[in-house]
Parts: C-alpha cells; sequence; structure tokens
C-alpha cells in the first residue's frame, strides 16, 4: 500500500525549516547506510544528534501522533526517529531495499522496518529530478510531492532517488514498525476502518456498524504483535 499524506506543516513552518537547513553543517549520507546502500547513495544528511534533526523530527511525529489517515494506515509500534537529509547537483541514491531492522543511535532498541516514509520539504518547483522511485507489486511510481506532504509505503519496495540536476532537495525520512507486519492485512485493516467511517458519517445509526467496528477489532486482535 502506498499512501500520501498531505499538508503535515505550513508554509511558514517549512520556510524557516529551509532557511535553518541551509545554513547546517551536512555530513556524508553513506553514515546510515548498509553495506550494499552505501555503493549507491549520493547524498548529504544531518548528523542523527544533530539539535535541528531532533527539532523537526519531534515536530514531525508530534503531527504524525495527530493524523488519523497515518494512525490508521501505519497502526505504528515503534518510529525510527526522522532523519534528514539533502540532495544537491548530482546527488542522488540507487535502488535499494532499506535495511530490516534499524536501532536508534543511543539505544538498545531496534525497529522493525515495516514502512518507510518521506516527508518533502523542498517545494518541486525549486529543484529538478529528485523523484522518489518505487517499484512494488503496485508497479512503478514516481513521487515528487509538494512541501509538507509525505508518502508511505511498505518497508520491501525497491525504490531509488533520482538524480538532482538542479537545486537542493531537501526531505525528512524515517521507518515505522506496525503492530500489524504484512503489508496486505494492514491494507485490508485501513481500508475497513475508512469504510465504518464513512458509514458512521453517513448512517451514524445503521446497525451493520457494530457488527463492521467489532469485525475490525477482531482482525486486528487477530494480527497484531505487542
Amino acid at each position: 500500500m502506498l499512501l500520501h499524506i498531505p499538508s503535515l506543516f505550513a508554509a511558514d513552518e517549512l520556510l524557516r525549516i529551509r532557511e535553518a537547513l541551509a545554513q547546517a553543517d551536512w555530513a556524508d549520507g553513506k553514515v546510515t547506510a548498509g553495506h550494499q546502500s552505501a555503493k549507491a547513495k549520493h547524498n548529504l544528511q544531518l548528523p542523527e544528534a544533530h539539535p535541528l534533526a531532533k527539532e523537526i523530527g519531534s515536530a514531525l511525529i508530534e503531527r504524525l501522533w495527530q493524523t488519523p489517515q497515518f494512525m490508521s494506515a501505519a497502526l505504528p509500534h515503534k518510529v525510527f526517529p526522522p532523519l534528514i537529509n539533502c540532495y544537491r547537483e548530482g546527488g542522488n541514491f540507487g535502488f535499494h531495499i532499506d535495511n530490516a531492522l534499524r536501532q536508534p543511535k543511543g539505544s538498545a532498541e531496534r525497529v522493525r522496518t515495516d514502512l518507510s516514509a518521506t516527508l518533502f520539504l523542498s517545494d518541486p518547483d525549486s529543484y529538478d529530478g529528485g523523484e522518489l522511485v518505487i517499484q512494488d507489486t503496485y508497479g512503478t511510481q514516481q513521487i515528487k510531492l509538494a512541501a509538507g506532504h509525505m508518502v508511505l509505503y511498505p518497508g520491501t519496495s525497491l525504490h531509488k532517488v533520482n538524480p538532482v540536476t538542479r537545486g537542493e532537495r531537501y526531505a525528512a525520512f524515517f521507518w515505522t514498525q506496525s503492530l500489524v507486519r504484512e503489508d496486505s492485512q494492514r491494507a485490508l485493516l485501513f481500508e475497513m476502518d475508512n469504510a465504518i467511517q464513512q458509514l458512521s458519517a453517513d448512517l451514524p445509526d445503521h446497525p451493520s456498524l457494530l457488527q463492521l467496528t467489532g469485525t475490525y477489532h477482531n482482525l486486528l486482535r487477530r494480527w497484531a504483535e505487542v
């Protein structure tokens, strides 16, 4: 399941973020790549402990926890603290699959990367190239979203970032360990939850609502790992 989640940050917030990122001290992006991914990764990244990365990441997680679409689709159990990267002219990241497990710096706890996410921070007109290309069972998708918009997709997907040929592409990225490991099961629960919410809005007294809601929670009880 690939999901577009819009408008997590307002235009004035994004402007302040980009101004701060333009002044930041960047490190080589290979520092957080696995052995194979490092061969294909050519970008810059804020160190995990960088105060600006922590500030942006904390704000993003706070927004996500208040976003019903994310909560319903991801069913989050653990979230790897968001990282911030930058692609400048020539920067790219060849096809790869994200590591199955990630361990935040300074933490003993590991996160299984069931879901990957990219939050675009740059206006798409401010740079050329830089599309996120995702290959999975639903085909190949080229994604270049408006600033403040996020894409959520299975961590099992083969994906890449096309070379940036003009300007700078800033983005936040992170991984989520879901309560439900299987993407097909999460997709089914997401569709059912959407149907329940629509039925609740259109026919709040419909007797099927009780049965549908019960079925949703029984499936979640069967599939959830806590």
